[in-house]
């Protein structure tokens, strides 16, 4: 299985998905127009990922905004993994977004993953 990286621009967000590490992160902003589209190449690389899983998965969101159809994806991502053991979701805010840490709270309950919070600046 290979590493599927796509570089965002400023409506699109950076996505790397490394399955010797067991590492996926997204970052920037998602802002597509069609959600769905955009990201089914990537969950289709979580679902022949999770074939065959590294012992542990990190997922790390660094999304400095996100529209709500890739709120929409992003909860598809975690269902994915919600059957797996050692998944760790890495959330990433500004110390002053509270509707950002706010919406990795929901999706940590949603999904009953283990979440980890990280501020940036």
């Amino acid at each position: 299985m290979e590493n599927f990286i796509r570089i965002g621009n400023n409506e699109t967000p950076n996505i790397s998905l490394n399955p010797i590490l067991g590492r996926l992160e997204f970052s920037g902003k998602s802002l597509p127009e069609d959600s769905f589209s955009f990201f089914k190449p990537v969950l289709d690389w979580i679902d022949e990922y999770l074939d065959f899983p590294v012992a542990r998965t990190e997922i790390d969101i660094k999304l400095d905004y996100f529209n709500t159809s890739t709120g929409v994806v992003l909860g598809k991502v975690f269902n994915k993994f919600q059957e797996k053991e050692n998944v760790v979701v890495h959330w990433f805010h500004l110390s002053e977004d509270e509707d950002m840490l706010e919406s990795g709270k929901e999706f940590e309950e949603l999904s009953k993953l283990n979440f980890e919070y990280h501020e940036f600046q």
